[in-house]
């Protein structure tokens, strides 16, 4: 096929551009009709591009990450049919199931290798999703990555890319709950064996663990509740020294934290959080090494969880401001959780920026920053009760309550972190260990939230104080 038939065709060459693809019918096609075009072109010109694998204009992997948030996946003349070359900041949106082919031999040509060949159906992909996809790998460091439709479908598609009947895996006591129900529930149904380990384990204690069957480490780092660090990059090595597929859910840490440069074969994020950046979106996403992208496509494509594309279109947006709203919620993190290690009505606080985390040193190595994520433990003094008092307080302020995080908002929740522990038990019985709860700091001052807690505690304090006088 000629090359000027990969790219985008101006409005001159629209009848050429038809005939060269569907013959006679070129005829019944006015020309200025440049709407029909604008969109095959860019189709077109995006399968082109999916097939030789190119990330960008020109590329940006030499560059920083704040550079890559802004252009990665960009490809601002691939997303016209101007003449004079004038285009866009943004990708359009397309919606599509139904992908027309002008050909048998193009039909043929797109599932030779179906789907990796480009444009095939809807549910494979569009020009849209691409573009978020190649945004991502850049952003993480693979080579490819895919769009799907949750950040529990990222996890379970991962997952189900390296696992089959009969084998087992190794996954962090730590992990996201709905990760934990994955495998006790549906892996298990199909004969796959899971054993949780403690996330602060040694590299020598996790190779103890592994079986001859033993075929993927899942590992989450900080863990979901108690926000404890993995030596990544001694647990990763030990998987690969046994060909241990290595997966990892870097929620917490898009940019701020690289899996696959610490040994990591996938990286997979809940872009419903920090990437959409607005609580208004459903997505997930998974970065691959070469080798093992292929592998988890093809889980994908099985699945069928595709990504949306209204979606996608408002992640890769939110993935152009990631690393300023970072910042802001890195700061704003931080100086609440410094104010609360003050505070008398708490123990400890989990933040792995905080000098006083058990794993401190590991966030230094391991990470670059932090987010706005983290919880923190009351002393024995209060109970349940009162902590709920606490949490009940907030959401008359600046707080909202509920699950997920990662947007401009700030969130209270009260965890119990055991309900979601087997191997390992988080310590609520000695001196000092009350109950825990999970903040997310927004975007919101500082000062204000700072009021807000101050309510919290006095609305904890007084209900603690009905409870023991009606005791």
């Amino acid at each position: 096929m000629p090359d000027r038939f990969l790219c985008l065709q101006g409005p001159w060459q629209q009848q050429d551009f038809v005939r060269h693809h569907a013959g006679a019918r070129a005829d019944r096609v006015r020309e200025g009709a440049v709407s029909v075009f604008f969109l095959h072109g860019i189709l077109r010109g995006w399968t082109r591009q999916k097939e030789t694998g190119v990330l960008g204009e020109g590329g940006v992997e030499g560059y920083g990450d704040d550079t890559k948030f802004v252009k990665g996946g960009h490809k601002g003349s691939q997303w016209t049919t101007d003449p004079l070359g004038r285009s866009v900041v943004n990708p359009p949106t397309i919606h599509a199931s139904t992908v027309t082919f002008p050909t048998v031999g193009a039909l043929r040509e797109a599932t030779k290798d179906y789907p990796f060949r480009g444009l095939s159906y809807g549910r494979h992909g569009t020009p849209t999703s691409w573009a978020l996809e190649e945004a991502f790998a850049t952003l993480e460091g693979g080579d490819k990555a895919c769009a799907v439709s949750s950040g529990v479908a990222a996890i379970n598609s991962a997952m189900l890319a390296f696992l089959e009947s009969g084998d087992h895996c190794l996954v962090s006591d730590g992990v996201y709950d709905p990760t934990r129900s994955f495998c006790d529930h549906f892996l298990a149904r199909f004969g796959v064996e899971t054993t949780y380990f403690d996330p602060v384990c040694s590299p020598k204690e996790l190779e103890a663990m592994i079986k001859p069957n033993t075929k993927l480490l899942f590992l989450e780092s900080p863990s979901s509740l108690s926000f404890e660090l993995h030596d990544f990059s001694g647990l990763a090595k030990v998987g690969k020294l046994h060909d241990l597929a290595v997966v990892c859910d870097n929620t917490w840490g898009p940019s701020i934290f690289k899996p696959l440069k610490l040994g990591a074969d996938v990286s997979l994020n809940a872009a419903t959080k920090y990437i959409g950046g607005h609580s208004d979106l459903m997505l997930g996403l998974i970065a691959c090494t070469k080798e093992t992208y292929r592998r988890v496509k093809l889980s994908v494509k099985a699945l069928g969880c595709p990504a949306g594309p209204d979606d996608c279109y408002l992640a890769l947006r939110g993935i152009r401001t990631l690393g300023v709203r970072l910042q802001r919620h890195e700061e704003s993190g931080l100086a609440i959780a410094r104010w609360l290690e003050q505070r008398p009505e708490v123990t400890r606080v989990m933040h792995p920026a905080l000098p006083s985390h058990p794993q401190h040193q590991v966030w230094k190595r391991e990470f670059t920053g932090s987010c706005g994520l983290f919880s923190f433990q009351l002393t024995d003094e209060f109970g349940n009760e009162a902590a709920d008092a606490f949490c009940d307080s907030l959401i008359q302020g600046l707080f909202a309550m509920g699950y997920s995080w990662g947007g401009f908002e700030s969130l209270v929740l009260p965890v119990e972190i055991n309900s979601a522990r087997s191997a390992t038990q988080w310590d609520y019985v000695s001196p000092g260990c009350g109950p825990t709860v999970r903040l997310h700091i927004g975007l919101e001052d500082v000062e204000d939230l700072k009021v807000d807690l101050e309510g919290g505690f006095a609305a904890m304090r007084a209900r603690q104080l009905e409870v023991e006088n009606k005791g």
